[in-house]
């Protein structure tokens, strides 16, 4: 029998299995069944790359047309605003603006929104913070409109602005001080409150006020010289005064020495007083010799009228532009020239220059008298009582 053999070291021999059918089914690389194709794998990613960059482009190109979108949009709206600031392409509009002392600043762009000068408020007021608009704005009356951008329109709401309201005022004389700032007040200039108080308390530099105390605007009575003035409707008060009182000193400064001359009888005052009622007196043609019956009274206190100037203007004064009568006579006021002697308080009204000179040149005579004739509008003047009584007789209580 045959010896078998085995190689040395070795276990009992193993049958020599051939390659295993799933053996064959691996990958020539020995990987193992679990593993994919690396091909499918690459491609599968290859999608998911496109897919992810056609995401992102889409994404990019959305967010730029969202940015071109409000880019547009804020483009529009900051023309809009432009426009409004630059004051382009507006409707042609004008209007009047109204601003005084008590005018508030929110008031006031209302006003210019309501007017059409303006279209957002909110922008008008952003430009005022920014550039202190509302300091720069004066009481006036003012003429604007859509042409003007922001900054022209606060010009143009300043005092020195050209597009201020102006009007020409004739103050006639005679007038009293009420009268002034009535009218004053009518046409637009200032109102009524506001002259009266400057009147009263402001101290206005002129030598010749330095006696009117302060406090009472009739002190200025007398003194706001008629003439026709230009005046800015919403002007300040103490400037239209002033205006009146300049006029006043220019014309009279002439004559301010002899006031203060010595032997003077007469102040300035005093001459303003008797020129007052000259001009609410004289027919028009005899200012000189109403003068001389109030300064021969004034003068001979022993004369039949003993002092008493006895003029008729001066309850007028009184009782508000009344036709005087004999129960005005009684009012209890040193205005009253029937019950006290000698110069009322203070001028009646405010005399023009004729009156003016009148009082500093009377005409001399010896006349204490005059009534005024109806059918001739003339005063005739008379020595004595018994000779006036005479004439008030016959035109039956046309006497002065």
């Amino acid at each position: 029998m045959a010896d078998e053999r085995r190689p040395a070291g070795r276990g009992p021999s193993q049958p020599n299995r051939g390659p295993s059918p799933y053996n064959r089914a691996s990958s020539p690389s020995g990987r193992g069944p679990s593993q994919p194709d690396s091909s499918q794998h690459h491609a599968r990613n290859r999608v998911r790359r496109k897919r992810g960059a056609a995401s992102k482009i889409a994404g990019a190109f959305l967010y730029v047309l969202l940015v071109i979108a409000g880019s547009a949009a804020l483009s529009t709206v900051g023309w809009v605003w432009a426009c409004d600031l630059l004051g382009l392409n507006k409707e042609p509009i004008s209007a009047e603006i109204i601003i005084d002392d008590n005018t508030d600043f929110s008031a006031l762009v209302d006003t210019l929104e309501e007017k059409g000068l303006i279209e957002y408020k909110f922008l008008f007021k952003l430009y005022a913070a920014f550039s202190h608009a509302e300091d720069k704005i004066a009481p006036g009356t003012y003429e604007l409109n859509t042409e003007m951008d922001y900054h022209a329109l606060v010009s143009n709401m300043g005092a020195s602005s050209a597009t201020r309201q102006e009007t020409d005022i004739t103050i006639k004389e005679g007038l009293t001080i009420d009268q002034v700032f009535q009218l004053l007040a009518d046409r637009g200039v200032t109102s009524v409150d506001k002259l009266q108080d400057m009147a009263a308390n402001y101290d206005y530099a002129f030598d010749w006020l330095r006696d009117r105390p302060l406090g009472d605007y009739h002190r200025l009575e007398g003194y706001l010289f008629p003439d026709t003035y230009t005046f800015e409707l919403g002007e300040n008060p103490k400037y239209v005064i002033n205006k009146m009182l300049v006029n006043f000193d220019t014309k009279m400064d002439e004559y301010m020495d002899q006031f203060s001359a010595e032997g003077a009888v007469y102040s300035l005052h005093d001459v303003v007083t008797i020129a007052s009622m000259i001009e609410k007196e004289t027919d028009g043609e005899d200012y000189r010799t109403i003068a001389s019956v109030i300064y021969n009274r004034l003068t001979n206190p022993a004369a039949e009228t003993v002092g008493y100037l006895q003029i008729d203007a001066t309850l007028v004064y009184l009782n508000g532009g009344k036709v005087p009568t004999l129960a005005d006579r009684e009012i209890d006021s040193p205005y009253n020239t029937y019950k006290y002697q000698g110069l009322p308080a203070g001028p009646i009204s405010n005399p023009g220059m004729t009156s003016l000179l009148a009082a500093m040149e009377p005409e001399s005579t010896n006349y204490y008298f005059y009534v005024l004739n109806p059918e001739t509008k003339r005063h005739e003047f008379t020595r004595t009582y018994a000779e006036h009584d005479a004439l008030v007789q016959r035109y039956q209580g046309n006497g002065g």
